[in-house]
This record gives C-alpha cells, structure tokens and sequence, in this order.
C-alpha cells in the first residue's frame, strides 16, 4: 500500500532550509534542477520556447536556476524577472548572474508570445502567513497575465497568491496545470482552494531525507497504510455478535431521513447489527428492513458504539441524549445537531472533555464555528490550526469537513484527506461519513484509525462514482456506501 506523504508548514520547512545553507550542492541548484527536469517532460518536443517568471526571492532562484538549465539542454527560455540583482537574497543573486552569464536575457514583462511551457516561480512559501496581504501592483499583474496564458504552467512549491499554509488565495493566484512541490508537501496545496490551483502535484525531497518523527509539527496525507492493520479478512466462522452494534441517534420529525442514510451506510460498512433509535416513530425501514429500530433510550442497553446527530435537532430531548450519550462508556461519535447542541450548552462540552472513551466529532466549518466561538472565515484562514484546537479543547479526533478534510487529535497530530470530489457537497454526504465511521468503531477499530478510514473511503466511494459517469454533478449520498463497501472487501482481501 502506499504510504502516507509528509506535509510540512512553512516554519519548518524554513527550519530545515537554515541547516542546509552550506549544502553541496546548494538546494537552489536542486530544486532548478528538479524543475528542469520536469519542465522538459511537460515541453515534450514542442517547438515553442517555454516562459520563466522569476520573482525576487528564492523561489524566483529556483526558477532562474531552471532556466539555464533549460538552455543548457538546449532550449530557449523567455525570462522575465527584475533586472536589479541586489534586492535579491545572496543565492538567488547568484542564479541571476549565472543565468546572464550564460547568456541569458531578462525581460521586465511577459511577452505577447506563444510559449510550451509556462514556469511559475513568484512566490512559493513567500507568501504565507498571517501577515501576508492580497498581491498588488506588478506581482497581482504578472498573476493575471500568468493564467491568461493558453499553455500549461508549472507552479514551483506553491502556485504564487496561493498562502502555502492554509491554501488561502491572497486575492489572486496562479491557476497551474502541474505544482512540483519542494523538500515535501505543503498543506496549501491540498485544502481549500488549493487543490483548485495547484493541477497535478509531484513533490521532490532534494536528496534530503524527511522523517515525521523528526518533525513535530509534520502532517501526514491519509493513505490506507495508516490503518492497514485493520484490513483483514473475516474468519468463516463468525455471527453476527461478531462485528459489533452501531447505535445511531437522531432523526427528529421531519429530519427522518439524516439517521437513515447514517443507518443504512454503517450496515453497508459492515457492523453486524444497526441499532436506529429514531425521535420521529418508525415502524421498519422498507428500503434497509435489516436496520432495526427501536426508542433512542432502547439504543444505549444495545450498541457497542454510539453515533448521535443526524437529523437529531436541538430539542430539550435531543440534548438529554447527548448528555447521555457522552456519559456512556462507549466509542462515541458526534455530529450535525449534536456538535450544535455541544456550541449551545458549555456543559456537554465539559463533559465530553473529561471523558474516557474515545470520542470523534465531524464538523463542518459552521459548526466548528459555532464550536469555537468564532466566525467560519476564521475557521477556513487557518484549517489545521482550527481542528487541533478543537480536538485539543474537546479531548476528541476530529475532522473538520471541506475541501482536503483535516483530520486532528488531541495529541498534536494532524492529517488531510486527499480524496473525494465536489460530489460530496451535497445534502445527507455528512450522515453517511457518520454511519460509515460508526460501523468500523463498531467492529472495534481504534478510534483513529475508523475515523481516518472512513473520511478517505468516504472520498474514494465518490471519486468512483464519477470515473462511472456518476459524478460528481447529481452524486447523491445514497449511493456512496455501496462503493464504499466495494473499496473495503477489496482492501481486506487483497
């Protein structure tokens, strides 16, 4: 299987920068080279010459380094860069010189030309950061000129505008075809708006060897290798008290069909029996009659797991069963109206704090909003930090939902979801995370570990869906469990 990928913050990817200053060869002349590598592979024969925009710091070292590479090999570059070496730092100066040295010409604008190949080397990590503003004047220009162009556009570490950190988009960004990302990933390129700007993402460690537990601040991409230990066949000789009993709560009048999808998707993910205490009074559910349904106080004396919110609303009842449910010394999982319910009465959250049992929680940015009692704008300017907050203050694993899920526990540890697609931004995709989640704590996964196979199994049921045609416009959320339990057999049975 493969592995997780290390995700690095600009602050230790500067870190380790620093310790490679007397580097040999100096990591500029990596990464230019790296760029040059792939910048022929993307040119592939064309006729045309390929466009370098080489900004004032190192990032604009890397891409003046890739120039002349380029020339060397024998193709024509149009550079474009500030003609004034010295505002430059020490070895991106450097570059300059030996790119003029070799001949090379620089131009103070893009031309109005046809190139192969367009290199962006702006910005990169230089923009990153609570003090980082919306580019203005020449940098905002030479953006807009950038994705006017009709060819493909390397973007060198992060596509310039693009905050590196938290993939916001300084006012404007480049809008590449390929990113080749430095040293390691970065969590930009993966969350928000950065998987809208980044195109295809290689990534190239420049010869240095990369350990997370190196590097405490590292993320880590979700991959199945971080839950491989679960993905086992079943044992011929099994029943159904063999794989668990997933409670889920929920499912207020009128919100009927929230705990449905959440039901039906933790059967389709395998617990053996699905215990659905619904408020609003239901008979069977003709479309799933293996659900069995009984009071919501009936589901506490016969699951192994609780999973309490869709659907739930935000009645006195639903508050007592939220209360009861993180009083339960069980696997617990908190979502939609439940989280709402967290926000509006302090006490459950003091509770849930303090409890033993593992607890997950799977909010969007409204609701971790709502959590953390700020505003959903500043939930999205810093993603990540946002969810170890919150996994922090509620002693939980959290994932905050959106574009690259990140995924955080109380410990420190984060991850970001790369799969899934637009299909799942639509109504009841969140209750079926839940249900899904649900029925691997009830097959007594670790906590982390269901959570983290169920957000990117989640992801992958949609991206299935669209490669059949699908998706992801007119995805519904009933269909994911279905494909969901497809990628699972076949990960267990590998």
């Amino acid at each position: 299987m493969e592995p997780p990928k290390i995700i690095l913050r600009s602050a230790a990817l500067r870190l380790i920068e620093a310790r490679q200053r007397d580097a040999v060869p100096a990591l500029m002349e990596r990464a230019g080279a790296a760029a040059a590598r792939l910048a022929r592979e993307l040119i592939n024969g064309s006729a045309l010459p390929p466009l370098v925009v080489a900004g004032p710091g190192n990032n604009g070292g890397d891409a003046l380094v890739a120039a002349r590479l380029l020339r060397q090999s024998g193709l024509d570059p149009v550079v474009v860069a500030a003609r004034d070496s010295a505002k430059r730092p020490a070895d991106a100066r450097a570059a300059q010189e030996a790119w003029i040295a070799a001949g090379g010409v620089l131009h103070d604008d893009i031309p109005d030309a046809r190139f192969s190949l367009a290199i962006d080397g702006l910005l990169g990590i230089g923009a990153t950061g609570q003090a980082a503003r919306p580019l203005a004047g020449r940098l905002a220009q030479g953006v807009a000129k950038i994705n006017e162009l009709d060819c493909p556009v390397l973007a060198l570490d992060v596509p310039s505008g693009l905050d590196a950190d938290t993939g916001r988009v300084l006012g404007i960004a480049v809008r590449a075809s390929h990113t080749l990302s430095f040293i390691a990933l970065k969590p930009g390129l993966l969350t928000l708006d950065g998987p809208d700007h980044c195109g295809a993402i290689a990534v190239d460690a420049l010869g240095l060897p990369l350990d997370s537990s190196q590097n405490p601040d590292a993320g880590l991409s979700v991959a199945p290798a971080l839950f491989a230990e679960q993905l086992k066949p079943r044992r011929r000789n099994s029943h159904k008290g063999s794989f668990g009993s997933a409670g889920i709560i929920g499912g207020a009048p009128g919100m009927a069909g929230a705990a449905l999808l959440a039901a039906r998707a933790a059967l389709h993910l395998g617990a053996g029996r699905v215990y659905l205490g619904m408020l609003q009074n239901l008979a069977v559910d003709l479309a799933q009659p293996e659900l069995m349904l009984r009071s919501p106080g009936e589901v506490f004396e016969s699951a192994t797991c609780l999973a309490v919110g869709p659907g739930l609303g935000l009645s006195a009842a639903a508050a007592e069963l939220t209360r009861r449910a993180i009083a339960a010394p069980l696997p617990l999982l908190l979502d939609a109206d439940a989280l709402n319910l967290l926000a509006a009465h302090p006490a459950l959250a003091r509770s849930l704090a303090k409890r033993a049992a593992p607890a997950l929680l799977t909010p969007h940015p409204a609701e971790a909003a709502r959590l953390l009692g700020c505003t959903i704008d500043a939930i999205q300017d810093d993603r990540i930090g946002a969810a170890l907050n919150l996994a922090r203050r509620m002693n939980a694993g959290v994932v905050l939902k959106g574009c690259g899920s990140v995924i955080a526990f109380a410990d420190g540890r984060w991850f970001i979801n790369t799969s899934g697609n637009p299909g799942l931004a639509g109504a009841g995709s969140g209750d079926v995370l839940t249900g899904m989640a649900a029925a691997l704590l009830a097959q007594d996964w670790p906590a982390e570990r269901a959570l983290l196979a169920a957000v990117h199994l989640h992801g992958l049921a949609a991206e299935a869906l669209a490669a059949a045609g699908e998706g992801p416009i007119g995805l519904s959320a009933s269909e994911l469990p279905a494909h969901a339990r497809r990628l699972l057999n076949g990960w267990s049975h590998a």
